[in-house]
């Protein structure tokens, strides 16, 4: 009996350990249903920016405020971990404060700066709590953030006050037991409030809030892959991954350009080219679905944290319009999930369900919306890409579907028909210099 609290302990960890990693691996089955594409040029600029933006929180710091309150979280969420390794050390062998003896007298401030890191992210979060719930900003509150999206964000911030309460408590009990540790820097102020406990109680009261404590991580460490905080994680991946080219810089259809190459090439013999294969695939100009995507893409899906700074900055939709890069990426992300669902559900292949993203999900009225000007990706705490989700949406409605806005139709002809996005003809172009 003795041993049974490290029992119970171990299969809790494997437990959860064994959880997460079953929907990670489902996560990277999802994102591999993107297509290839290559980005393992330039490995040390890439390294840099995962370094620059991911670790140093660098395009957080544009909002001083937010910025700082999200690093104090995001140090403490960092640091803190030291001391889950401790209490993981001393679940599975039955040790208790097992890196004390080793740190000596430095063991208390090490312990006592984890406090302060603790109450200073409770005040973070309950600002952020305020600002997302009292003074609403409206970036927190546009259409796509109703439901589950606004509820998966609040409880965040609830657990996240919850773990560090549990940690504050369970440091001041024990500091009220006889062979506990003398308080800590924080817990030592709110010792007082157990100290009318017995000893049976206070040590009842010491084990509820280690349990509550380590019990709250591996719950929390679950919930990330179905929540926006799955950015903890990806964070790190997409930003070293991102695109490293200049923001105004497009991708040019690769089967365009060799159509156009062919056709300007004098010696060209259209005739020569190898008879297609019947039983090859068609492929798209652009993206339908998913599974049109590149792997980035369905990856940026997954790591957007929801934080609306995309939408927030789109002139598109400050003007009024129903574009959200926000939503855009979260509809990529519910759809990448509803496929993953369908693949699952039948034996490892994808059943046609007739939806698709484009028109189920996103609106044509969305992707025409935008005027691509990259304010979207330039504010993208973690470096994702809206723009390029949009721009092979359009691929596909404008290529395969002939279905682009009236007014880029006849553009397009009078490029066609006259050089020239005007209706006039060649001989007439220069007419208005007699005028």
């Amino acid at each position: 009996m003795a041993y049974l609290p490290n029992v119970i302990f171990a299969a809790a960890l494997i437990f959860a350990i064994w959880t997460f990693a079953k929907k990670v691996k489902s996560i990277a089955r999802n994102i591999h249903l993107g297509k290839a594409e290559n980005r393992s040029d330039n490995p040390t600029a890439r390294r840099n920016n995962m370094l620059r933006v991911a670790f140093g929180q660098s395009k957080m710091q544009a909002r001083p405020v937010a910025g700082a309150l999200h690093f104090i979280v995001y140090a403490a969420f960092l640091i803190i971990n030291i001391e889950v390794l401790e209490i993981i050390v001393d679940g599975l062998f039955g040790t208790h404060r097992f890196f004390a003896p080793f740190l000596g007298s430095a063991y208390p401030v090490i312990i006592g700066f984890f406090e302060i890191l603790a109450v200073l992210t409770v005040i973070a979060v309950v600002i952020f709590w305020w600002r997302r719930n009292v003074a609403k900003l409206d970036r927190f509150h546009k259409p796509e953030m109703k439901g589950w999206a606004f509820t998966d964000a609040n409880n965040i911030l609830y657990i996240e006050i919850a773990l560090m309460f549990a940690l504050l408590n369970m440091n001041a009990v024990e500091s009220l037991l006889p062979e506990g540790h003398s308080a800590f820097l924080v817990s030592k102020t709110i010792a007082p409030l157990w100290a009318g406990l017995s000893v049976d109680s206070l040590h009842i009261a010491e084990r509820s809030f280690w349990w509550v404590h380590i019990l709250g991580i591996f719950a929390f460490l679950n919930y990330l892959p179905y929540s926006k905080h799955f950015h903890i994680i990806l964070a790190f991946p997409n930003t070293y991954y991102a695109n490293l080219k200049a923001k105004g810089q497009f991708e040019n259809n690769a089967a365009v350009t060799k159509e156009v190459a062919l056709m300007m090439d004098p010696n060209a013999d259209p005739f020569a080219a190898p008879a297609p294969d019947a039983d090859a695939p068609i492929e798209r100009f652009g993206a339908k679905d998913v599974s049109d995507l590149s792997w980035i893409n369905l990856m940026n899906a997954y790591t957007c944290t929801e934080c609306g700074r995309c939408t927030s900055e789109c002139p598109a939709n400050l003007t009024g319009k129903k574009l959200s890069p926000r939503k855009i990426m979260m509809d990529t992300r519910d759809r990448l999930d509803e496929v993953g669902k369908n693949i699952d559900a039948n034996g490892g292949t994808f059943q046609e369900d007739g939806k698709s993203l484009l028109g189920d999900y996103i609106s044509k009225e969305e992707i025409w919306a935008c005027t691509s000007c990259n304010a979207c990706v330039q504010a993208c705490p973690v470096d994702i890409d809206p723009l390029n989700i949009i721009m092979k949406l359009r691929n596909y409605a404008t290529m395969e579907e002939s279905s682009a806005p009236s007014e880029l139709n006849a553009m397009m002809s009078n490029v066609e028909n006259n050089s020239a996005p005007w209706p006039f003809s060649q001989m007439d172009r220069a007419n208005w210099i007699n005028e």
